[in-house]
């Protein structure tokens, strides 16, 4: 059996050993190397062609950012970040997510010593290295990014530009089709007064690929939850405002629900929904506390669910687990309409595979096609 190299790229003796530790017991790994900055990753990257690389964001003589540049011009290689709690820290790993990087871990005390955390790096690691077409997928999104006009706002004011989005299709769905490398959409069967959408492990650069393509008369709000720590949804929330046509916040609780706004759920909350009088509030909260994921995704979808049942519209993108399915269960039940991302445009194909073999997706369609979709069940 080959065995899945990995080269560490950290400044801090302790993360170099922290990480050596946690993989080299693994049958199936092999750490091929340990740099201590940068510009001896970037050596290592070319002499031992690693499958996946964990890059510290920064370092001395060259910081990881460069580096991660270097290696996707010379050798392109799935790499994971290993970013700081900061909100420096989260403006950098978006960055690094724009450049290329498949993925990023926190340097904080939880990192190590979870037994949920650790299995998770190990299953990522797994699946970057043995999908090598994920790097297809971020070269795309990176491409795509830096021909992107900078921001559709212009002191306030919407600019002129118009994403191409492609005119929706609608034809019945054959039933009993799970396969999620096949388009399957439907006919929409009433308008939909709000969408919710999840995601997780590779939905930061997969959002800048909806978001900034959705109209700005959108007419309905959007709740998005992506498991993100703190600051680093703030960043994100940003980072998608300056893209897009739509508002987007990161969200704070007790706000109103406004047509064409997209409320990020705040990092280390969960989203939750509250109808005072006519409106709908948002709320933050850390119950339930005993879920892998807060925020999470099957929380937010069970609370706007129960406010506007078969008039919500769910969507799930790419990410691991399961998160959401339970969820997006309950809203068919109640007759929302599910969207799931197809399985070529997943950069891990674990929410949606859930969703799709649970046979609760009516629609199953390419990344690029989500916004239209949306749009086309809004209007």
């Amino acid at each position: 059996m080959n065995k899945i190299k990995v080269l560490i790229v950290d400044d801090s003796i302790f993360m170099r050993k922290a990480l050596e530790s946690l993989l080299s017991g693994e049958p199936d790994i092999e750490i091929v190397g340990l740099a201590k900055n940068g510009k001896e990753g970037v050596e290592m990257a070319e002499q031992f062609h690693p499958d996946v690389i964990t890059m510290d964001i920064e370092m001395p003589t060259m910081d990881g950012i460069t580096a991660l540049e270097m290696i996707m011009k010379k050798n392109p290689t799935p790499v994971i970040m290993v970013s700081s709690l900061t909100k420096e820290g989260a403006d950098a790993t978006l960055k690094a997510l724009d450049l290329g990087a498949v993925d990023f871990m926190t340097k904080d005390s939880q990192s190590f010593g979870g037994a949920d955390i650790e299995k998770g790096l190990k299953d990522k690691i797994r699946k970057f290295a043995r999908n090598k077409g994920v790097l297809r997928l971020f070269s795309h999104s990176s491409s795509s990014q830096s021909h992107q006009t900078p921001s559709y706002k212009l002191s306030g004011t919407l600019a002129s530009h118009t994403p191409n989005v492609q005119t929706p299709f609608a034809h019945t769905a054959q039933s009993g089709n799970t396969d999620g490398s096949k388009r399957v959409v439907v006919n929409k069967t009433g308008i939909k007064r709000i969408v919710a959408l999840g995601t997780s492990t590779g939905g930061p650069q997969s959002l800048q690929r909806v978001i900034p393509l959705l109209p700005a008369d959108l007419g309905v709000p959007v709740v998005v939850t992506q498991h993100m720590p703190p600051n680093f949804t703030q960043s994100l929330a940003s980072r998608l405002n300056t893209l897009s046509k739509v508002e987007v916040v990161e969200a704070q609780g007790k706000e109103k629900l406004e047509p064409n706004v997209v409320y990020i759920a705040k990092g280390g909350y969960h989203l939750k929904f509250k109808k005072v009088g006519p409106s709908v509030y948002t709320e933050l909260s850390t119950e339930p506390s005993n879920v892998f994921n807060i925020p999470g995704v099957d929380v937010m979808v069970d609370s706007i669910a129960e406010l506007y049942g078969k008039e919500c519209l769910g969507v799930i993108m790419t990410g691991m687990g399961s998160d959401g399915c339970k969820g997006l269960t309950n809203l068919k039940r109640m007759g929302g309409t599910i969207i799931a991302q197809d399985e070529p445009t997943c950069i891990v194909y674990g929410m949606p595979r859930a969703v799709v073999e649970a046979g609760i997706a009516d629609e199953i369609v390419p990344l690029d096609e989500i916004a239209a979709r949306i749009s086309y069940h809004v209007k």
